[in-house]
């Protein structure tokens, strides 16, 4: 009893600590509409009403696309709901077989291997490949997801060095301060999800090869969106070779569910027999693998979506500048709009849904550092100038003048 009042006492301590500061986390109960994206019903406490989201992670629209959703029935009529069971026991079926030979093939790889979702696969597949060999190093970059610190903090043993977001100096320094004989794992991502920011992917490569370092890249908000077939930076860049382990998700760009891994098939083979995020979970459901299939081979096939999304993110930054709004500046499909203080972004983000309809997610710390709040934008290739516009007049509405000044200073 001792115990259970503690805790509980702690944690309305901390829940309390977290509505002071503006950073508890509520959820708006969104209802995604198949065939009217980006069009959701938002259930408020007065009522259901239609709004526009601004921040999904959806960001082609994929889970609406009738070849992914005629692969998602098709898959349920044939196989059923669940997959049975873990990989190993009953859950490996021929769908989940195709998607990883088709995720392999999307990055030139010899192999990949699916999980329930990119967490657990950052998680899992970093965690073993640092546990395989004594003395491992992992240089990480600062501003890498928290899945990918879970699989680091995961291999006990190994030691990781966290160098400057993007700064190639900081990483050759740190690298060439390492013991030359350690066996050394450089760890990024290509875009950053929070500032929409981009990787110098080929320059880190070549300081892998000159400090006999592996490389391991997230590619969870970039498959899909980039690259001749979808493959993402790396291939866009025409790297992803130099790459040896290349993360992505089905959840994003593909519009669907789950995580994977992609690499050299024998380091795939070793991380799907000793990795537990794989062995001791079910595996996606028939259903979800299908659609991921159909999502994979739809995008690879047809680049229309990822040519509009970039023509819609273009039109989005330009006229957030025009307007004078508080844009952080980055190359991707991100858009961030500088806030500046946890409580202000939560009213900020309340005052565009209740107010103007509008849904954009409020991002505050631990997300990002204190005092770098913000709201987190996406136009996909379904939003219109109309509703960049509508957009526009209500940012210009709610956004204090202090934010937008700070933001200009």
């Amino acid at each position: 009893m001792q115990t259970r009042a503690t805790l509980l006492a702690h944690c309305r301590d901390t829940l309390g600590a977290m509505r002071r500061e503006g950073r508890y986390r509520e959820f708006a109960h969104l209802e995604k509409l198949a065939g009217r994206f980006p069009t959701y019903r938002w259930h408020a406490p007065q009522g259901v009403r239609e709004v526009t989201v601004w921040s999904s992670n959806d960001y082609l629209g994929m889970g609406n696309h009738p070849a992914v959703l005629e692969a998602a029935t098709a898959a349920i009529g044939t196989h059923g709901a669940g997959a049975g069971g873990t990989r190993n026991i009953s859950g490996t079926s021929p769908l989940h077989a195709a998607l990883e030979a088709e995720l392999a093939a999307l990055h030139g790889k010899s192999g990949a291997l699916l999980f329930g979702s990119g967490y657990i696969a950052n998680q899992a597949a970093i965690s073993a490949v640092l546990e395989a060999l004594p003395g491992f190093i992992v240089f990480s970059d600062a501003k890498n997801h928290a899945s990918m610190i879970a699989g680091m903090r995961g291999a006990k043993d190994a030691k990781r060095v966290i160098w400057a977001h993007n700064d190639l100096g900081d990483l050759e320094a740190k690298l060439a301060a390492a013991p030359a004989g350690a066996p050394k794992l450089i760890a990024f991502e290509s875009v950053y999800s929070m500032d929409g920011d981009i990787a110098p992917i080929g320059a880190i490569c070549d300081l892998a090869d000159r400090y006999g370092a592996m490389t391991y890249l997230d590619e969870v908000h970039a498959v899909g969106l980039y690259g001749a077939t979808g493959g993402g930076i790396s291939e866009r860049d025409g790297v992803a070779e130099r790459v040896d382990l290349i993360e992505g998700t089905l959840a994003k760009g593909f519009g669907v569910l789950g995580g994977y891994v992609a690499g050299d098939g024998e380091l795939v083979d070793f991380i799907r027999s000793v990795a537990g995020g794989l062995i001791f979970t079910t595996a996606l459901p028939p259903a979800v693998a299908g659609a991921a299939l159909a999502s994979v081979r739809t995008l690879k096939q047809d680049p229309a979506r990822r040519e509009k999304l970039a023509e819609r993110a273009a039109a989005l930054k330009s006229a957030l500048d025009a307007a004078g709004l508080p844009r952080i500046a980055g190359p991707s499909h991100i858009v961030p709009v500088f806030v500046g203080e946890a409580e202000l972004c939560r009213q900020v983000a309340r005052r565009l849904l209740e107010e103007h309809g509008l849904y954009a997610t409020p991002i505050n710390y631990p997300t990002v550092p204190r005092g770098t709040e913000r709201l987190r934008l996406c136009a996909t290739p379904f939003h219109t100038d109309a509703m960049i516009a509508e957009l526009i007049g209500a940012l210009r509405a709610v956004l204090p003048r202090g934010a937008m000044q700070q933001a200009a200073e």
